[in-house]
């Protein structure tokens, strides 16, 4: 299922008849709560024609990140983002993307290396950037993590105006990988969430940031279906992936 609205017929076609452990993109937040921005000034909303498709974090003032899925075969010209505002359709300043820069290695199969990073037009004023993990850092199972995103209250769901955000468990590669299977969860993915569900994000949340300690280590990326039991969520790793966004930006 996916974690970004746009495709999600076409995708949901693709996957059609396959088993729950392939990897199905998602991206939301369920059994969260309302937040304001000024506790999370570094979320912002990447838009699409106008329109909220996927979840970004600040990370310096003239640049964002996104999950590669979320701009997958798109121009510029057509996405802008909101920043200082906790609401998808209003408040805050809009600005354009100049330009996207993806991960080369970005495979829509797998959803590995799942990362893009964009150029804003003009640098943005109301948001806070978020710090990126380090390079190759360790993230312990059990370790409390907070996502944040406008993606759907629950699957199938509708979205909120309102920014949510609920934290989750580290979930170790051995259980995701028992969860999904070895060879669709990488060393470019993490995964965190609880064991009886309840707790994750969602569609609409796809590329939102997922911070611990106040830094950010991973980026929402896909799941199988929304909160289910024994399927945690899956997020692009930061730290495995940090390198490759200091070669493009330098940050």
């Amino acid at each position: 299922m996916l974690r970004y609205i746009t495709f999600l017929a076409v995708i949901a076609s693709a996957f059609a008849g396959l088993p729950p452990r392939v990897p199905r993109l998602d991206g939301r937040i369920v059994g969260g709560t309302p937040v304001d921005i000024d506790d999370f000034p570094y979320q912002c909303s990447l838009r699409y024609f106008g329109s909220h498709r996927c979840g970004c974090s600040i990370i310096s003032n003239s640049v964002v990140l996104t999950a590669a899925h979320c701009t997958d075969g798109i121009s510029a010209s057509v996405l802008s983002v909101r920043v200082g505002s906790a609401s998808k359709s209003s408040g805050g300043e809009i600005i354009g993307v100049a330009s996207i820069i993806q991960n080369p290695s970005y495979n829509r199969a797998s959803i590995d290396y799942d990362i893009s990073v964009l150029i804003l037009s003009s640098p943005q004023t109301l948001g806070k950037p978020i710090q990126l993990a380090n390079d190759n850092q360790d993230i312990p199972a059990g370790t409390i993590a907070t996502i944040s995103g406008w993606g759907t209250l629950r699957e199938g769901g509708s979205l909120p105006d309102q920014l949510q955000a609920v934290n989750v468990p580290i979930v170790s590669q051995a259980n995701c990988k028992s969860a999904y299977g070895s060879s669709s969860i990488t060393d470019r993915m993490l995964c965190a969430g609880y064991s009886g569900g309840g707790k994750d994000s969602c569609q609409g949340d796809s590329g939102g940031p997922l911070i611990s300690d106040g830094v950010q280590i991973g980026i929402v990326s896909w799941g199988y279906g929304c909160a289910r039991p024994s399927y945690p969520g899956v997020y692009a790793s930061v730290p495995n992936l940090r390198s490759w966004v200091r070669s493009v930006v330098n940050i």
